[in-house]
């Protein structure tokens, strides 16, 4: 790594920084650039763990000694700024103080993700950042093998849907599906039983499922508000939903996401 001082805050040099709170500027130039930012040292580390390839690192200098030793292997610039400028950069006062823009990964061939997988989650349309890094988070802890996300879900790897996951979005393997018809089929010929999680008259009771869960099995969730579509619904081969009572009809979907993965573990005792 090799240290630069930030001596103008609109200088291409941190331009990959630039304006990191304009959602709707970076869901398209990030994917588009194969870039996506971490933050924090822990995620940084984690990603860096992951095998992902840093290009560039912002951060305030009293970070510098706790990130050096995994930075060091790696030729790029480290740039250091003091908080106004590092907030002047991004649009944002920086709490966790250090910022890394990492080369986005390949994604891997769906059917060879599903090849040695039990258990995945689906999420089909879910455009709340921090919802899918919750997701993440809980499939990671929970013992999931993998998350399959539809083509109009929000980016597992914006900044916020990773620390969000603290970073388990780097441990868990993930990838885009194609539309329904084909991802049904994809699922299918790899001896997934499909489960939609949505309200529904001829839906069964959560523990119903989990008592005779299928030996392979994908959870699909869908956004709040509109839930799953009619062609998600139509793919399944189960719809399930979680029993509640005083009059709630559902929960924000990250909890409703935790709370299944926990009832229908592949090994319930790794879950203890």
């Amino acid at each position: 790594m090799h240290i630069e001082r930030v001596r103008d805050a609109a200088s291409d040099a941190v331009a990959d920084y630039a304006r990191l709170t304009d959602v709707a500027l970076r869901s398209v130039r990030e994917p588009e650039e194969g870039l996506y930012i971490a933050e924090s040292a822990k995620v940084i580390r984690r990603a860096i763990g992951a095998g992902h390839r840093p290009r560039s690192v912002l951060m305030e200098e009293k970070w510098l000694d706790g990130l050096a030793p995994v930075l060091e292997p790696f030729d790029i610039p480290v740039h250091l700024a003091d908080p106004d400028q590092l907030e002047e950069i991004t649009g944002y006062r920086v709490h966790r103080g250090a910022l890394a823009a990492f080369e986005r990964p390949e994604l891997p061939d769906v059917a060879r993700l599903l090849a040695g997988a039990r258990r995945v989650v689906v999420l089909e349309d879910i455009v709340d950042h921090t919802n899918v890094g919750a997701i993440f988070r809980s499939v990671a802890a929970l013992g999931a093998d993998a998350v399959l996300v539809s083509p109009r879900c929000a980016d597992p790897l914006y900044r916020r849907s990773v620390r969000v996951s603290m970073g388990t979005v780097f441990q868990v393997p993930w990838t885009r599906l194609p539309d329904w018809e084909p991802a049904a089929a994809l699922l299918h010929d790899a001896g997934f039983e499909i489960a939609a999680l949505a309200l529904a008259d001829d839906a069964v009771p959560l523990r119903r499922l989990a008592a005779a869960a299928p030996d392979r099995l994908a959870l699909v969730f869908g956004a709040e508000g509109d839930g799953l579509s009619r062609r998600a619904l139509a793919a399944a081969d189960h719809v399930v939903t979680i029993p509640m009572r005083h009059g709630v009809d559902s929960l924000n979907v990250a909890a409703a996401a935790a709370v299944v993965l926990y009832a229908v573990a592949a090994d319930p005792e790794e879950t203890r």
